[in-house]
Formats: C-alpha cells, structure tokens, sequence
C-alpha cells in the first residue's frame, strides 16, 4: 500500500513538472518566434523606439543598485549571524526583512518618488530608480546571504581560530570565500528582479528615450520601454523584439551566475 502510495506522489510529480515545463517552453518559443524577426538594425538605432538607449540605462541601473545594495547587504548578513545576540531584536530584524521582500513594487515606487524625486528633489534620474531598486533587492540579498553563511561548515571558522586568525580576518578570508557562491547566487536573483523591474522605475527613474549623461538624467530600462511599446501601440512588433532581447539578457545572467558559481565552489 506505501508503495503504491509513493508511485503516485512520484508520478503526480513527474506530470506537474512537465506541465510547467510545457508552459514554458510555449510561452518561451511564442515569445522568440515572434520577436527574434523584428531585432534588427533599426529595432536598435531608430530614433523614436531604437533599444540602445534602454540597454545602457539598465545596465546603469543594475550596476548603481547592486553596488548600492550589495556592500549593505552582505555586511548586514555578517552582523545578523556572526555578531549580533540572538534574540528578541534579531527576531524582528529577519521578520521585517522577511516582510519587506513581500511587498508589491508600486509600493516601493510610491516611496521612492515622494522620497527621492519629490522631498529629495533629485527629479525622475537613475540615482532615484537605483535607490529604488537597491532597497527593493536589499532584503533578497540579506536573507540568502544570511542563509549562506549559516551553511558554513563550523569547522572551518574553528580551524581557523585555533590557527590564531581573528574574528574579522575569519570572516573575509575563511566565511565569506566559502559562501561566496550563494552570495552570487543572491546577486544574480536581485539582477533578474531590478531588470524585471517596471512599476517603480517609472515613478521614480522616467521614460525617457534616451543615453543618460549622468546619473542626474532619466533614463528608460528594457522593461518599461517594452511596457510603453506594448501600452501605447506604439509597434507590437518592437515590443516583442524587445521580450526576446530581456529573455536573452536574462538566460545569459543565469547562465553566466551558474558558470561562475561551480567555479567559486571548485576553488574552494
């Protein structure tokens, strides 16, 4: 009877995992099949729709987040699991960690308009969407690397002060090597969510159609240009060229992410 029991948890595992994989390879090929044909010379360079412009302010976008958000974070995880005393303060620091990566990024727009383009004054420009964007990814990259660093074999660290290394030099040259793959990992997962990002971005970084000059200038990420393509009707074709575009981008990451993390763990 068990085993009969087991077969059909396995089988109904095997099928739900071939319908979601089904599904995405539908909507996969739909996407690809109907936008690899628009990406050419003019999907570029047109002066009205051309991507360039949306690719290099996501790549600043992504950049000013992550080196924003990546130090915070990742220090912040040392803190909550190598210095601070568990208990009822550490409690509610992971719950509101915990409670900020669940909240929806209008939200997080709302605040950073009133906030950064508004009180602060600085307008609709990348610094306001990467602010933005870092404090959205900031508690993703605090949980898992929190959840990193605990999965750090214990006999590591003491080697390593029974070796008379001190608690910081443990930490940068032991702690943080070791578990630099899952920190990588968290990294990858808050890039796929900044250039996933719309809703926020627009409230506080722009649409503008066009190279920013500074960090002071607006600029419009792949996702909103693809949400006004769509919204508007300014090209459908356009905007299905610009889904293959992000879908590319976002495989390379994690695919790149993966590569890098067998070789992070291979070394260590």
């Amino acid at each position: 009877m068990r085993s009969m029991y087991n077969n059909i948890l396995k089988i109904m595992v095997y099928i739900s995992a071939a319908i979601t994989f089904m599904f995405l390879i539908w909507i996969l090929s739909y996407i690809l099949i109907k936008g690899i044909p628009g990406i050419n010379i003019d999907f570029l360079i047109n002066e009205k729709t051309g991507i360039i412009p949306a690719i290099i302010s996501t790549l600043h976008m992504v950049a000013i987040a992550l080196l924003i958000s990546g130090p915070i974070g990742i220090f912040a995880a040392v803190y909550l699991t190598e210095y601070a005393k568990q208990g009822k303060m550490t409690r509610i620091i992971r719950f509101a960690t915990e409670s900020l990566s669940g909240i929806p990024s209008i939200i997080y727009g709302l605040f950073g308009m009133l906030f950064f383009v508004k009180t602060l004054g600085w307008g609709w420009s990348l610094i306001s969407g990467s602010l933005t964007a870092s404090i959205m990814i900031l508690p993703t990259i605090v949980r898992s690397t929190e959840e990193t660093i605990k999965s750090v074999p214990r006999e590591f660290k003491e080697g390593s002060y029974g070796l008379g290394a001190t608690k910081i030099r443990t930490i940068f040259r032991i702690i943080l090597p070791t578990a630099s793959p899952g920190i990588l990992a968290a990294m990858i997962l808050s890039i796929g969510r900044v250039v996933g990002e719309t809703a926020a971005l627009i409230l506080t970084a722009g649409t503008v159609l066009q190279i920013p000059g500074s960090i002071m200038d607006s600029g419009r990420t792949l996702s909103v240009h693809l949400y006004l393509l769509a919204k508007e009707g300014i090209s459908f074709e356009d905007a299905f060229a610009t889904a293959t575009v992000l879908i590319i981008t976002v495989l390379l990451i994690n695919f790149s992410a993966t590569f890098l993390s067998k070789k992070l763990g291979n070394n260590n």
